[in-house]
């Protein structure tokens, strides 16, 4: 198997910001807690890299996601300093021809977009990037995709491309996040329309779009309780994207508190995959690999 370095940007943790901070102290205990919680879930489908790297950074509160004041855009921005500056002691620190796979989930989703755009294309480091991984957050296909240095995967074995999608169940209502993603104008500064379709790829077949049946579902990492282990269930969840680019995951099992109203599965994005994402991973830094052997 092929060495590479994982560079994943853990999502929101910070539970606060309601009481009036717009970025979490980087010596919370309670966001310290529950980004460990997360990092056992979301990160270790990368655990087949001989290093894995999750930067601890001041992140900014849910709420500053959903306004348009210039506070929330501060707190945005300091959070994705601090992601800056430990991706660049990262690629000051692994080997200078390691495949490299950018990933992260939710607001860790939205600095890795803009860590593509501001930090590495058009650089060296571009053509590094064996793969990016990039759920929770929608990426519009007209307004925002064209700005990435990446394309959406359109194949299961497909090198330096995007893996992006959003979860939610068959009946899940997922308007409130539509409703936000048309109001915000994309990467490209122009308004994202009421039909703009999101970049779905099925983290079950490694595809633009489609859909797969459950069987085709390697594990999903269902958490205990207590949520300090977990065990891995094989074709538990099936997945589709729809005609606006939602990944439709049927009916699916009970998971816990952590599923959100309407149906909306965002913290279990990468669990509901995981063995999938880990098979995904290792194909795409093995086509890296052989498309760049000497």
């Amino acid at each position: 198997m092929p060495k590479f370095a994982v560079f994943f940007v853990p999502p929101t943790s910070y539970t606060k910001g309601a009481l009036g901070d717009w970025n979490a102290a980087l010596n919370d205990a309670d966001t310290d807690r529950l980004a460990a919680v997360f990092l056992r879930g979301l990160a270790s489908p990368f655990n087949r890299a001989d290093e894995l790297w999750a930067p601890k950074y001041r992140q900014a509160a849910v709420g500053a996601f959903l306004t348009d004041k210039p506070e929330a855009t501060m707190a945005i921005d300091a959070a994705y300093a601090d992601v800056a500056q430990a991706f660049e002691y990262f690629l000051s620190s692994v080997g200078p021809d390691k495949p490299i796979v950018l990933a992260g989930h939710s607001q860790g989703s939205t600095h890795i977009l803009r860590l593509l755009r501001e930090k590495v294309a058009g650089t060296p480091i571009e053509a590094r990037i064996a793969a990016v991984y990039a759920p929770g957050w929608p990426i519009s296909v007209e307004h925002d995709l064209p700005a990435l240095p990446v394309p959406a995967c359109a194949a299961p074995n497909q090198a330096a491309c995007l893996v992006a999608y959003a979860s939610f169940a068959d009946d899940g209502d997922a308007s409130q996040l539509l409703r936000r993603y048309a109001a915000t104008p994309g990467l490209d500064g122009e308004p994202r329309g009421e039909d703009d379709p999101i970049v779905c790829v099925n983290p079950l077949t490694g595809v633009s779009g489609g859909s797969a049946e459950a069987s085709a579902n390697l594990g999903t990492l269902l958490p205990s309780e207590n949520l300090a282990t977990a065990e891995l269930v094989a074709k538990a969840v099936p997945a589709r994207c729809d005609a606006r680019g939602l990944l439709r995951i049927g009916d699916p099992p009970e998971l816990g508190p952590g599923v959100l109203p309407d149906g909306n599965y965002h913290v279990y994005d990468i669990p509901l995959f995981w063995k999938n994402l880990q098979e995904d991973v290792i194909a795409r830094v093995k086509a890296w690999t052989a498309a760049h052997a000497s």
